[in-house]
């Protein structure tokens, strides 16, 4: 148990490893119905580090789980038509059930309509504006990745959300806009800010869970936390660090040595959310699976 005045550390590593053990399971389960094990294709362009790394650990992941997956890499420079094309050709064939599009892609290319090329039913990141749409209506289906995986968190902590005040940080499509409707269905208040919020502390200081997902290191201190709130840290920054092998550290967009000391449970970076969206990822691959 931490001290009396710490924050509870929610180790999102551990969680994410049971939430992948029963994913085996069902998987193996899927498998002994008769049906073939489930597949997941991954389209990654050009070679940012970390997207070559969250690709190797989603396919390493999925192997562990029973879930066969490939992984396509193109050049940076291929033309968005030729990615259009791959998704198309994904979409139609009886031997892929999940497409995984890797953001972010180039800058010649537009991530929009990318993924509205997806068939909905495979799109495992939950992207598509089919899935989004279901989301916002109250009947999800395929949901993205990190905002299930905060739920999951929560729920799997004992964190009551119905009736309390939640504030996300990042009004991205990505976390922020579909956390917003995960909360709501789970009834608590939701309060969503962004870069054009006016007086972004005080807001934050209302929040009984509070989510920052926007990519700033260490952008909530303590001063911005009310006592005893559940913190929930979606950043992932790198930054310099020459005493580290590769130069950097990684940290979150919450000061966690400092807010810990108020926080009433706290995520911590890396080992938080991260594990949980990959875990996240191989249920919507099975899902995607019994969809098809």
């Amino acid at each position: 148990m931490p001290p009396d005045n710490m924050a509870v550390r929610i180790e999102g590593s551990a969680i994410a490893a049971a939430v992948r053990a029963e994913t085996r399971d069902a998987v193996q389960k899927w498998v002994r119905a008769g049906h073939r094990a489930p597949s997941l294709a991954v389209i990654i362009v050009g070679d940012n580090p970390a997207s070559v790394s969250y690709v190797r650990s989603k396919v390493s992941a999925s192997a562990s789980a029973g879930i066969e997956s490939k992984t396509l890499n193109k050049p940076e420079s291929t033309r968005e038509e030729i990615i259009l094309q791959l998704v198309n050709t994904l979409n139609r064939s009886d031997n892929w059930d999940g497409i995984l599009v890797q953001l972010p892609l180039p800058g010649h290319m537009h991530a929009a309509r990318v993924l509205g090329a997806l068939n909905p039913n495979k799109d495992v990141d939950g992207l598509h504006v089919i899935n989004a749409g279901r989301l916002a209506t109250g009947a999800p289906r395929l949901i993205p990745c990190t905002p299930a995986a905060i739920m999951e968190l929560l729920h799997r902590t004992g964190i009551r959300i119905a009736g309390r005040h939640a504030v996300i940080v990042g009004r991205s499509n990505l976390v922020g806009k579909p956390l917003a409707h995960l909360l709501l269905i789970a009834n608590a208040t939701v309060t969503v800010c962004h870069s054009k919020t006016k007086d972004l502390a005080a807001v934050c200081r209302t929040a009984d869970i509070l989510v920052a997902a926007v990519g700033v290191p260490h952008l909530v201190t303590a001063d911005m936390v009310k006592p005893g709130a559940t913190v929930i840290d979606v950043g992932i920054n790198r930054v310099g660090d020459s005493s580290k092998p590769r130069g950097y550290r990684l940290v979150g967009d919450v000061d966690y040595h400092a807010v810990e000391a108020v926080a009433g449970a706290i995520t911590p970076v890396p080992g938080g959310v991260g594990p949980m969206t990959v875990a996240m990822l191989l249920r919507n691959t099975l899902l995607a699976a019994q969809l098809q």
